[in-house]
């Protein structure tokens, strides 16, 4: 800490430093006390309550520490300038900053710099401040006083950064940048530029302008003395001359760069976009997403006749065979997937060659098929090509690999990238079941040959054949969805679970596992499994889409409260936290990085799922907290009433979303959280690339968040008009509620509805039909949810009228008991997506519902003076709406108790015989196909394994793992699962029981 020492407001080093070690050392009383001393010697020093005001916030105490630093406040203000210090004014930043006060410290930083207007130190605070508010305007202006002060480069680059990051995020006048670029003009006329970064500033802004030419000309001059790696400069030639659409002179340069770097990609595809002169590419280099990148370039050839591409072509063709000649005895991928570029783009222009674009995808296959990218590196080829070549394509790898003698690594590596193709190109799911049983087998087999090879390997490192198993397990899942035969999904767990024994650093098979055991009920297995990816950091936002919308549709509480405050701390303190990167990025003069962050932390900031979070997050407290009416005023007092998200759900609409989860991690089966393939049938499916599955999503994610956001208001108004309901004496159809306050309900409802694609009163229409047995609850969708709600605060909105409760007592006992009877006597395992739908309609609809009828019981019975007076005369005994009440408690404690019947039977249903049922499918028929063939392949290298042969890591892992425990977990699991949801259910039927008894008196 010595940068804090020194005389503060006076205070000699001395003083300060065991105060500094205590708090270093988060020993804060005994700080405490060295501070009090301190405060007896300098009461009026602002530096030492600086340090008493972070004392108390690091104690947990921020009114106290608010309070002492508002008093450090006033003395600063003070005419006292040897007061005044940035050791002083950065510690109640800090504080400020912590407290959530930014406007304070900025307040302190502003007056100091009034009072010392030529205080460099100063000043540099006041920019800080700035940065951290993201206030570019402010920081543009301090930045130049500070250079017109000291005439240093770093300033003047400080202002134009602030001046960029206001035209790329407040969407300001593009004259700002003409500004900036005057700035930057004249200080070179005087003071030339002496950074590499400060060049890369002045280049992107004159870019930013589309003034290519004005670029080129500096970079060619002498600034580009400054860029002393060539080929770096040459990139940036060539990106600018193609910018300025100089194609033939950019075609040069990137020749040059090839040379240079012939692995260089990205730079042989701007090649070719310059020789066909095709500024198409540029909205794809422009456009790149690191999350979701797309494999797809566009290519427009129509403005080139036939010889014009021909000479072209020939010209790439010319450039690509002599870089392959160059890098003849490297390993470098680039020359030979440019041969394989220059083949698709003749396809593409009609030339009709798919035989020689199969033929170099063959021969790239030959030399690189072993590796692990290799269906990576061709997906983009495979994807111009027609169903029936993709095919042939996969017939002819499988032909000229049983052909090639090879070492066993180069075979395994290639039978695993021969399975990954077919899997990308849909071939896999067109593939007769015997065929991929008999291929799952036969992978099982290569898995156990190859795995002596592992035996020296450190555990960090990969296995040989690592992926085989997560290949087998998509097998066995596809078999499982095409059959329906249980035992396939079970050979997959055991799959990947014996491998993850082997290896437990394998994070694909965690994740393969995780969506298992999602589908088939064991939630808190699948939770295990997902918190040993031991996701961290901004992994949080990318990764947890794996689990979360499982979590939300489940009765795991505690658990996913804890997964929300995880994922909501860690954005919270990144959009807090992250301008001390940008500052960093200032200070360090990496002018490049401070765009980067600033554009970074907006993207995060416009997450869908932290907006749906924060939704969520207020929703699972409502939904805790629903069977105590108190309690639940409590929440939504908290929540404001649910005011700010209603506004959230207005601004939903205007709002830019992103979609910063990584897709391309999860299995094909569910491309998408809102999507699982296997819940239809194999009849239904046609394949489609991931990248074309997540297209329709944000317009449906959005509506989603938009309707989630009315939920804790309309809850409130619900609760409000209920209050009052009983005790009115309306008999009109409508609420007999506060008019404003049901008012303001109905205006919600038609919001709700509209956000459902229909009308208020087609809404009415749908639900009522649904409820008589018109209809049935298919025309509900997968927003049946969102339908009951809608039910239940359209009753909220009219409780006077006894045949709104009649039809939402029909529609709860309809949804509720169809599902029941359809899951019958099934397991877990084959009905698990019928208990989420029960688990939402018990804690959110009939949670809510829960929640009017405990309104309308507390303000009918007799308070105070009222029951000494007896005879509740104005609490209408024998009126229409009490009766509807107490027929509905009977209604819902009825429909609950089958839910918990169904439950208490599968909770009773012994567990070795659920064990014993679960190993059943899994038993081998010697004579037939079906499951149990690919775990007999497993067990029977394990029974006759040898430790010299494996060696002793791997050997101990295959002796303890046993497919009886693996089972033994899952049912475990399920059964967890099933009793917090009976938990749920019992206390939703004591409530209504209780009710039923309160309701009696009235």
């Amino acid at each position: 800490m010595a940068s804090k020492f020194g005389l503060a407001g006076g205070i000699p080093e001395r003083r300060v430093r065991p105060i500094w070690d205590a708090i270093d050392s988060r020993q804060f009383k005994n700080a405490l006390k060295l501070l009090t001393s301190l405060l007896s010697k300098y009461p009026k020093s602002p530096y030492a309550l600086a340090l008493k005001a972070l004392i108390h916030e690091r104690m947990g105490k921020p009114d106290e520490a608010l309070a002492v630093c508002l008093d450090a406040k006033d003395l600063l203000y003070k005419d006292d300038s040897s007061l005044m210090d940035d050791l002083t004014l950065s510690t109640l930043q800090i504080v400020f900053q912590r407290l959530d006060h930014l406007d304070l410290a900025t307040s302190c930083y502003a007056h100091a710099c009034g009072r010392f207007p030529n205080n460099l130190e100063l000043m540099m605070g006041l920019f800080n401040c700035y940065v951290r508010e993201y206030s570019f305007v402010k920081q543009q202006q301090t930045a130049i006083k500070m250079y017109k002060l000291a005439g240093e480069e770093r300033f003047l680059l400080w202002a134009v950064c602030s001046i960029q990051l206001q035209v790329l995020c407040d969407k300001s006048g593009e004259k700002l940048l003409l500004l900036a670029e005057g700035l930057l003009k004249k200080h070179i006329a005087s003071h030339s530029m002496h950074e590499p970064e400060a060049l890369m500033v002045y280049i992107s802004l004159l870019e930013q302008q589309s003034k290519y030419n004005d670029a080129l000309e500096v970079l060619s001059g002498n600034l580009g003395s400054l860029l002393v790696i060539e080929v770096d400069k040459l990139r940036i030639q060539g990106r600018l001359l193609a910018r300025a659409r100089d194609y033939s002179a950019a075609v040069d340069v990137y020749k040059k760069v090839l040379e240079l770097s012939p692995d260089d990609w990205e730079c042989f595809l701007q090649y070719l976009g310059c020789l066909f002169e095709d500024d198409s590419m540029w909205k794809f280099f422009d456009d790149i997403d690191q999350i979701h990148p797309t494999k797809h370039i566009e290519c427009k050839f129509s403005h080139l006749t036939e010889e014009m591409f021909d000479s072209r072509i020939s010209s790439a063709s010319e450039l690509v065979q002599k870089l392959q000649r160059d890098t003849e005895n490297s390993n470098l991928r680039g020359p030979h997937l440019a041969e394989i570029e220059i083949e698709k783009r003749k396809f593409l222009f009609g030339k009709k060659n798919d035989r020689e674009l199969l033929k170099s995808l063959l021969q790239y296959f030959l030399k690189f098929g072993h590796l692990a990218c290799y269906a990576s590196d061709v997906e983009a080829f495979l994807q111009v090509l027609p169903p029936h070549k993709k095919a042939e394509f996969v017939g002819m790898l499988v032909k000229n690999s049983d052909s090639v003698s090879a070492s066993a690594t180069i075979e395994l590596g290639q039978t695993t990238t021969i399975l990954k193709v077919q899997e990308l190109t849909g071939n896999i799911f067109e593939l007769p079941l015997g065929e991929i049983e008999a291929s799952a087998v036969k992978l099982a087999k290569l898995y156990c040959q190859n795995l002596p090879l592992s035996k020296d390997l450190d555990p960090q490192e990969s296995m040989f054949g690592e992926e085989l198993l997560s290949l087998i397990s998509n097998m066995l899942v596809q078999l499982f969805w095409r059959t329906r035969h249980f035992g396939y999904l079970a050979e997959a767990i055991m799959v990947l679970e014996l491998g993850l024994t082997i290896r437990g650093h394998v994070w694909q098979y965690k994740i393969l596992l995780l969506h298992i055991y999602s589908y088939i009920g064991a939630l808190p297995l699948a939770f295990e499994r997902y918190k040993a990816l031991d996701v961290k950091n901004i992994l949080t936002e990318t990764v947890s889409h794996h689990i979360l919308h499982q979590m939300l549709e489940s009765p795991m509480w505690v658990d996913l409260s804890n997964l929300l405050q995880d994922y909501l701390k860690f954005m919270d303190d990144h959009l807090k936290e992250s301008a001390d990167l940008t500052f960093l990025a200032y200070r360090h003069r990496n002018y490049s990085k401070v765009i980067e962050f600033v554009l970074f932390k907006e993207r995060l900031q416009q997450s869908n799922q932290y907006e749906a979070a924060r939704v969520e997050a207020s929703l699972l407290q409502l939904k805790q907290n629903a069977d105590s009416i108190e309690e639940e005023e409590r929440v939504l007092e908290n929540l404001k009433s649910g005011v700010q998200f209603v506004d959230l759900s207005k601004e939903m609409g205007s709002r830019t979303l992103r979609f910063n989860e990584d897709m391309q991690t999860r299995p094909w089966w569910t491309p998408c959280p809102e999507k699982n393939y296997l819940l239809g049938s194999f009849e239904e499916f046609s394949y489609c690339p991931k990248e074309n599955v997540n297209k329709d999503r944000e317009e449906n994610v959005r509506r989603a968040i938009q309707r989630k956001s009315l939920v804790p208001r309309m809850i409130y108004l619900s609760i409000q008009c209920s209050a009052t309901a009983l005790k009115e004496s309306v008999e009109t159809n409508g609420s007999g509620g506060d008019v404003k306050t049901c008012g303001e309900l109905k205006s919600l409802l038609e919001e709700y509805t509209k956000m459902l694609g229909s009308s208020f009163s087609d809404a009415v229409g749908m639900i009522t039909e649904i409820s008589q047995g018109a209809r049935t609850s298919e025309s509900l969708g997968s927003d049946l949810v969102d339908w009951l709600n809608f039910a239940v605060f359209w009753n909220a909105w009219s409780l006077s009228s006894q045949e709104h409760w009649h039809v939402l007592n029909l529609l709860f006992e309809r949804l509720i008991l169809d599902r029941i009877k359809s899951m019958g006597s099934s397991d877990m395992s084959s009905c698990y997506s019928d208990v989420q739908v029960l688990v939402q309609i018990i804690t959110e609809p009939l949670g809510w519902h829960c929640l009017v009828i405990q309104a309308c019981t507390r303000s009918s019975l007799p308070t105070g003076k009222k029951k000494k007076k007896a005879q509740h005369s104005d609490h209408l005994p024998s009126s229409p709406m009490t009766q509807a009440v107490k027929d509905s408690i009977h209604s819902l404690c009825s429909t609950v108790q089958e839910v918990s019947t169904w439950l208490t039977n599968q909770i009773n249903n012994p567990e070795d015989a659920q064990v014993e049922k679960f190993l059943s499918t899994l038993k081998r028929n010697e004579d037939a196909g079906g499951p149990g063939h690919v775990l007999w392949v497993l067990e029977s290298f394990i029974a006759s394994s040898e430790e010299s042969e494996v060696g002793s890591r791997i050997f101990e892992a295959l002796k303890t793992w046993s497919k009886a425990d693996s089972t033994r977990k899952t049912v475990t699991a399920q059964q967890k699962l099933l009793r917090e949801f009976l938990q749920i259910c019992e206390s939703k039927r004591e409530l209504l029981e209780k009710l039923k008894q309160q309701m009696t008196h009235v």
